[in-house]
């Protein structure tokens, strides 16, 4: 019988890379998405995994979308928390409405989803969470003030829960992706990506493909002796 994976954010270009990576590893997928539900209908028909739509900021519905997933499927064996939202602006310019829902789909929807897993968690005394950051969150970066402080909040959201539930068997882990290709990236000029290609070690961009294998490792048995840990998939662009 395969585990059982949520993935959140699962249609964006990361998470869509991270649930094809878990289903090849063998899981069974839940897709979470917010609006885009004819890409997560498509994505689960291919990988045999279903969509799950619901606001990972809301708790009520992230606790009534998880019951009815452990209900039908089993519990929830590894959660992905990949949702999130960013906004490059000025920090005094950033509207208060923006500024909440960054919070409160980065780093509240990371807290509510883990909470809404884990009692099954502790109850079978195994799991593993994996919450995705960014390199921002490790070192913080101008005009993104609250989505760098919404992603440090997540590293230590990952570093805290590790001490607490580590004795009931269960992992949780961060990785903190660097420059990634997607189309959140795509309103930067071809100028634009040269200067930041410039600025990486490695000398070349990430792609989502890249992230979904350090998910891949940090859920596989080859990490059975990780938790508490920050991967970061940068090329070597925050040390």
């Amino acid at each position: 019988m395969r585990k059982t994976a949520l993935v959140t954010g699962g249609t964006g270009g990361i998470g869509e890379a991270i649930c094809r990576k878990l289903a090849w590893d063998g899981y069974f997928v839940i897709i979470n998405f917010t609006r885009s539900i004819e890409k997560a209908e498509s994505l689960a028909a291919e990988i045999g995994g279903i969509p799950c739509g619901f606001d990972v900021s809301d708790r009520d519905a992230v606790n009534a979308a998880i019951s009815d997933v452990n209900e039908k499927h089993g519990s929830v064996e590894l959660l992905v928390n990949n949702a999130g939202v960013s906004e490059i602006d000025l920090f005094t310019h950033i509207p208060t409405d923006i500024s909440d829902r960054i919070m409160n789909i980065n780093l509240n929807g990371t807290l509510n989803c883990s909470r809404a897993v884990l009692p099954a968690m502790i109850s079978r005394k195994s799991g593993c969470i994996i919450n995705i950051s960014s390199m921002w969150g490790q070192c913080g970066a101008s005009c993104e003030v609250d989505y760098s402080a919404s992603k440090a909040g997540i590293i230590g959201f990952t570093k805290a829960l590790a001490k607490e539930v580590g004795l009931s068997g269960i992992r949780v882990n961060c990785v903190s992706p660097g420059f990634i290709l997607t189309e959140m990236n795509s309103r930067f000029s071809p100028d634009e990506l040269e200067a930041i290609r410039e600025e990486i070690p490695l000398g070349i961009f990430g792609k989502p493909d890249h992230v979904a294998d350090a998910v891949s490792f940090l859920a596989s048995a080859h990490a059975e002796f990780i938790t508490g840990q920050n991967l970061a998939v940068n090329g070597g662009m925050v040390i």
